[in-house]
């Protein structure tokens, strides 16, 4: 099998890292280059990568979010934003108006260039034999992440990511079944057994902090009220 295929698809989430591990110079310089070089619309890049090494930092970071203390034992933290300031300074700068909120699509362009550029790190990372967790959690303190790392008018925190050495072996997390996610030349329903059969199989996986079933999990999340503290603040950053 290809060695990059090989890769994608052995891809497993570490979030024990071994603390005396520094990664080097080269190896940091190497994820943010493959980072960079993602895809994105019309090359316009619209996303920002903050590397956070200093530790004071990363602990002001841990005590906003403190179920992801690997943000301060990883080797490096790196916090992916999506950014529209850039191209706010260049209207201004060319005398236009910048209509950025009249629509959703410049808020999901931003977005998806900056989720492909943290996949991009993601896959360096593994290629040189390394480990990392995405981290989601931080819009869950959106306003004091932005604030600790001073972010600007048009700009916010996606996601994060610890790199490190893993210290912890980690299986290979199922995924839901192909039929259940892969649709030919339009969209077909599926049968809901498909995800029945998945739940026992997360449950047969047993990963000890998956404490509810999958369809329990997100049955839950999307029922509960309560996430719409994104919306005031995308508004307050001139994104909606």
């Amino acid at each position: 099998m290809n060695e990059v295929i090989a890769l994608l698809q052995n891809h497993r989430t570490y979030r024990d890292f071994d603390e005396s591990y520094e990664l080097t110079k080269e190896e940091l310089q190497t994820i943010l280059d493959a980072s960079r070089q993602a895809p994105s619309w019309m090359n316009g890049q619209a996303y920002s990568i903050i590397v956070v090494k200093d530790k004071t930092l990363r602990e002001k970071l841990v005590a906003i979010n403190p179920n992801n203390p690997h943000m301060l034992h990883s080797s490096v933290f790196l916090l992916f934003v999506a950014d529209l300031k850039r191209t706010q300074i260049v209207a201004t700068k060319e005398q236009v108006d910048y209509h950025i909120n009249d629509s959703l699509n410049p808020l999901i362009i931003a977005t998806t260039d900056a989720s492909l550029a943290l996949q991009n790190a993601v896959i360096a990372v593994e290629a040189l034999g390394l480990g990392s967790v995405i981290v989601g959690s931080v819009r869950n303190q959106i306003t004091a992440v932005s604030e600790l790392f001073n972010l600007p008018d048009y700009v916010f925190p996606l996601a994060g990511l610890s790199i490190g050495k893993p210290a912890v072996e980690m299986q290979i997390k199922p995924r839901l079944p192909e039929q259940a996610v892969v649709h030919y030349d339009t969209y077909h329903e599926y049968n809901y057994q498909l995800i029945t059969d998945y739940d026992q199989t997360m449950k047969k996986f047993g990963e000890a902090r998956e404490t509810k079933l999958w369809t329990k999990k997100f049955a839950d999340y999307y029922q509960a009220s309560g996430h719409t503290s994104l919306n005031g603040y995308l508004k307050k950053q001139k994104l909606l």
